[in-house]
């Protein structure tokens, strides 16, 4: 099954891909290996302070969806995504707050939702005490590509 079929089966419409924020560029191909920089969510704010774990997963998922947004755009279909190789989740929040693996698994759920046991990854969730524009969650990524 297609990875766009299966997206339509989750009920899951992925956004325009972001344009960057900076000067850099969203995507690079090397070889085999799709590098995607750090997507932001739109929920601002600070996990132990005024956000919960929850509300930090889902800002975690939608950073996920805009990393499918841009390999989409990077290689014209999702089906050329051979492996999820590795996530990269920053997690804003108070030095107490100890849940980040918690947050970051709302990026990782969704892989794994979307390409099986393709979509099982290396990967690191750290904590922060700012990202850009006062977000949340940012999450970079390494796919495999075919």
């Amino acid at each position: 099954m297609s990875i766009e079929k299966r997206l339509s089966e989750l009920g899951i419409a992925l956004p325009a891909a972001p344009a960057p924020a900076a000067n850099y560029v969203p995507y690079v191909i090397v070889g085999n290996m799709l590098y995607i920089s750090g997507q932001i969510s739109t929920t601002k704010g600070r996990l132990g302070d005024d956000l919960s774990t929850q509300q930090g997963a889902d800002a975690a998922r939608s950073c996920g969806l805009a990393l499918l947004a841009q390999a989409s755009a990077a290689l014209g279909t999702l089906d050329r995504v051979k492996q999820v190789v590795r996530l990269g989740g920053f997690v804003t929040s108070t030095p107490d707050f100890t849940e980040q693996p918690e947050v970051v698994n709302g990026c990782s759920d969704l892989m794994v939702e979307v390409f099986g046991p393709k979509g099982r990854h290396a990967r690191a969730a750290v904590s922060v005490p700012a990202l850009p524009r006062g977000v949340a969650v940012e999450v970079d990524a390494i796919f495999e590509i075919v």
